[in-house]
C-alpha cells in the first residue's frame, strides 16, 4: 500500500485533506489519484490555496455534508466564489431550520452527562454513522453519485472531515473493492491530527459549544467504529454495493462509481 504520508494534501486553511487515490482494491487495482478526496471544512482556504485545489488538484466538485447551521453561522468559503466549481450541499442530518450561535450554546450546556459520557463510547459513534444511512439515505446517494459523476476531483467534506466524510468516504471506497483493513486504516488516519482538527474547528460556534465539555481523546476516531459501521452495511444488505441498490441505483450505475475511483 502507498505510504499513507503521500496521501495529504497540505493546504494553509486545513489540517485534514487527503487523497483517497493509491489505495487497494481487491481484484488487484488501485484507486485512481484525483478521483475522490476527503476534507475538512473549506471555510479558510488562501488564495494560493483555492488555486492549489482548482488548477493542480483538478477539482471540480465540492460535496458539502454540514448542516444548515453551519452553513448559516460561518458563511460562504472561497470556493463559492469560483465559477469553475459546483458546489453540492448534501448534509447527513435531519433537515432543521438554521440555530444562532445563542441555541447553540444553549444545547450544549444543556446535554445530559449520560451523553457526554456515551460520546466516549467507539459504539456511540457507530450508532451515529448508521443514523446518517438511517436518516438521510437520500443526501449519503446523493453525494456518491456525484463523485461518480464528477468530471475530475471530487471533494468530500464536513467540518472535522472525519465522521459524516468519513462514512460517505468509506461507502465509496467499499464500492471500489477497496478491503475493509484498508477502509478502517483510512478512516482511523484522522486520528494523526486530531488535535490540529479539534483546534481548529473549537472556535466555531457551530462546533465551540460542544467541543469545550469533551477532550480530544473523546473525538478521536477509533478503528473499532468503522469496523461496526462495515458490518452492519455487510449484514443488512451485503456491503455498500448492495445498500446503494437499495437506494435505487441499477447495478450500471453501482458500476459506474466503481469505475470512475478504480483502475486495474
Amino acid at each position: 500500500m502507498e505510504p499513507v504520508t503521500e496521501r495529504w494534501i497540505d493546504l494553509d486553511g486545513l489540517v485534514n485533506m487527503r487523497d483517497l487515490g493509491g489505495l487497494p482494491t481487491r481484484g488487484g487495482g488501485t484507486v485512481v489519484p484525483r478521483r475522490l478526496i476527503r476534507s475538512d471544512n473549506l471555510q479558510d482556504l488562501t488564495d494560493a490555496d483555492v488555486t492549489r485545489v482548482v488548477e493542480e488538484l483538478g477539482v471540480t466538485d465540492i460535496i458539502d455534508l454540514r448542516t444548515e447551521t453551519e452553513l448559516h453561522l460561518e458563511g460562504e468559503g472561497p470556493l463559492r466564489r469560483v465559477d469553475a466549481l459546483t458546489h453540492h450541499h448534501h448534509s447527513l442530518l435531519p433537515p432543521r431550520a438554521p440555530e444562532s450561535a445563542d441555541e447553540i450554546a444553549a444545547r450544549a450546556l444543556a446535554l445530559p452527562a449520560r451523553e457526554e459520557q456515551e460520546a466516549r463510547d467507539a459504539t456511540f459513534w457507530a450508532r451515529h454513522y448508521l443514523g446518517y444511512l438511517d436518516q438521510r439515505p437520500d443526501s449519503v446517494s446523493a453525494a456518491l453519485r456525484v463523485v461518480a459523476q464528477a468530471r475530475g476531483a471530487a471533494v468530500v467534506h464536513c467540518a472535522a472531515g472525519k465522521d459524516r466524510t468519513g462514512t460517505v468516504v468509506a461507502m465509496a471506497l467499499d464500492v471500489a473493492g477497496v478491503p475493509r483493513e484498508a477502509i478502517v486504516e483510512d478512516y482511523a488516519l484522522s486520528a494523526e491530527r486530531i488535535e490540529a482538527i479539534i483546534a481548529r474547528i473549537a472556535g466555531t460556534d457551530s462546533h465551540g459549544p460542544w467541543l469545550a465539555k469533551q477532550a480530544v481523546a473523546d473525538q478521536t476516531p477509533r478503528a473499532e467504529t468503522m469496523e461496526a459501521i462495515l458490518d452492519a452495511v455487510a449484514d443488512g444488505w451485503g456491503g455498500a454495493p448492495g445498500w446503494l441498490r437499495d437506494q435505487g441505483w441499477s447495478e450500471d450505475e453501482v458500476e459506474g462509481l466503481r469505475a470512475r475511483l478504480t483502475r486495474p
